[in-house]
């Protein structure tokens, strides 16, 4: 049975006031709390993870700041990415997606619920925008996150290069960088069947902008890539 449908099974009975809450907090956005929108996302996707046949192995926690106003960036390995993140991280936060994800049922509406933003890596104009709206964002003390690859490697735990213009918001903001590492996320829904899988996600030590305030996009996405990329290779 393919995994996404074998949690959905389990947890039939939870779906449709868990859908139709989700729908109404996505519709009427502005009139709820962001915790309280974030706290039922997190619901649902953590209740997909507890019961999906996850060992789902979680590190670094302590590393997460005590301030909002903080950016994350992770290798992006599969669909289960988003919700591995959303299940470990109690802090709300809003993420830069691709637009196609947006006309994704379910997508959407976890989109307009954590205030995330599409967007187009086609249209120089629309992506300018999105950086300096996730900036003004971030400076007000919300948090994000970002998926530097641009897409997910489809080369299981090889990470692809890390995109700079990514970083822009970080320094124009000046805020504080979490990295994260996701190991065999891509087992998980992006392979067939639903056999015991074991996840590792790992939140690194922040780098506060004090630590890279000299550098220039290139030399801290690659910084940040090759933090990733270590963690990586000495756990999986």
């Amino acid at each position: 049975m393919n995994r996404l449908l074998y949690m959905v099974t389990r947890n039939i009975w939870k779906v449709p006031g868990a859908w139709f809450k989700l729908c109404h907090y996505a519709k009427h956005t502005d009139e709820y709390p962001e915790a309280e929108k974030y706290a039922h996302v997190r619901y649902i996707l953590k209740t997909a993870v507890d019961t999906g046949n996850i060992d789902f192995q979680v590190y670094g926690k302590e590393n997460i700041p005590e301030e909002n106003g903080y950016m994350m960036f992770s290798n992006h390995q599969g669909l289960f990415d988003i919700m591995a993140i959303c299940a470990a991280c109690e802090r709300p936060w809003g993420a830069v997606l691709k637009k196609e994800l947006y006309k994704i049922p379910f997508m959407k509406q976890i989109v307009d619920c954590t205030k995330s933003y599409p967007m187009d890596r086609d249209d120089l104009r629309q992506s300018m925008k999105v950086i300096q709206a996730v900036t003004k964002e971030v400076k007000s003390g919300r948090n994000y996150l970002i998926f530097p690859e641009g897409t997910r490697s489809k080369n299981g735990n090889n990470m692809l290069e890390f995109h700079s213009g990514s970083f822009k918001s970080a320094t124009k903001a000046q805020c504080t960088i979490l990295p994260v590492a996701l190991i065999n996320t891509h087992k998980v829904l992006d392979e067939k069947g639903n056999k015991p899988v074991v996840v590792q996600l790992h939140f690194l030590p922040q780098i506060p902008y004090e630590e890279y305030k000299d550098l220039n996009t290139v030399e801290l996405a690659q910084m940040v890539h090759d933090r990733i990329e270590e963690v990586i290779k000495n756990n999986e």
